[in-house]
């Protein structure tokens, strides 16, 4: 396969990414939020009358959403720079919770500052693509996405994102959550997105498969069931992770803490009230 792109555009962040949060929540329990692609650190507000006596939330804007620049470094690279970020702003264990992109981040954060790690909850997430071909491929594809990010705007990169069948289940979300959705969606700049695309794809991700089973921390993964892609992956990761929690949500797609998130909630707080341990 031969393919050539054009030189990108140059990225409008030319500083260090800096980790910017706000938080909501008086319980004792701190957990951080870590958004999908295209969200940003409101992504989880409505959960606040659902969670907040139980925990104190932290939540960021990832790499290239809304404010937040972008690692000084490209690719795999990057990836790592931004997930080091992130853990630089923790002085104490958090119970992680990352959605899709922001699942991915979470692992690596993870499997690279687990002292800082006491729970992690991976909704919708992937440990990677193992294979050098397929990662070299998605890159191809995420490179694609960003020039038309960067070609036509926010609006319109937004609107082709929103129809994908992976997002089938928020189409049914009741219009004002749509339109809540929508706003957080186009609160980005075009180059940002597009960076993100960049490093913080599947591409660029470290596979982490081989990872799995050095976590020490209980892992809880969330997926719906109608997003059958995730729910094999959470499947497989499942049998490789030492201490793991699983649950599919019936009737369900890629979202769960959108699309049911009443249930979503009280997954949470099932899981951050367990007692766990290992059996050596």
């Amino acid at each position: 396969m031969n393919v050539q792109l054009t030189p990108a555009v140059p990225l409008p962040h030319p500083a260090a990414y800096q980790v910017q949060a706000h938080s909501w929540g008086r319980g004792p329990v701190p957990v951080l939020f870590l958004h999908g692609f295209t969200g940003n650190a409101q992504s989880f507000d409505h959960l606040a009358p659902l969670l907040g006596d139980v925990v104190t939330a932290t939540c960021v804007d990832l790499p290239g959403h809304r404010g937040a620049g972008l690692p000084t470094r490209e690719g795999a690279s990057g990836f790592i720079e931004a997930v080091d970020a992130i853990a630089q702003t923790l002085t104490k264990p958090h119970v992680v919770v990352g959605y899709s992109q922001g699942a991915r981040v979470a692992l690596v954060l993870a499997a690279r500052h687990p002292a800082l790690v006491s729970r992690l909850v991976l909704e919708s997430g992937s440990p990677g693509l193992r294979h050098r071909h397929v990662r070299v491929l998605r890159r191809l594809d995420d490179e694609l996405r960003a020039r038309q990010a960067e070609a036509h705007g926010v609006e319109a990169f937004i609107d082709a994102w929103e129809r994908l069948p992976l997002f089938a289940g928020l189409r049914r979300l009741p219009e004002a959550e749509q339109q809540a959705l929508k706003a957080r969606r186009t609160s980005h700049h075009p180059r940002g997105l597009a960076g993100a695309l960049r490093v913080l794809g599947q591409g660029v991700q470290p596979d982490m498969w081989g990872s799995l089973q050095r976590l020490r921390m209980p892992v809880l993964l969330l997926t719906g069931a109608l997003d059958a892609k995730y729910t094999h992956v959470a499947r497989r990761m499942a049998h490789d992770l030492p201490l793991a929690w699983r649950k599919t949500f019936d009737g369900v797609g890629h979202a769960p803490h959108l699309e049911c998130p009443a249930a979503y909630a009280d997954e949470l707080r099932s899981f951050i009230a367990a007692e766990w341990s290992f059996v050596h």
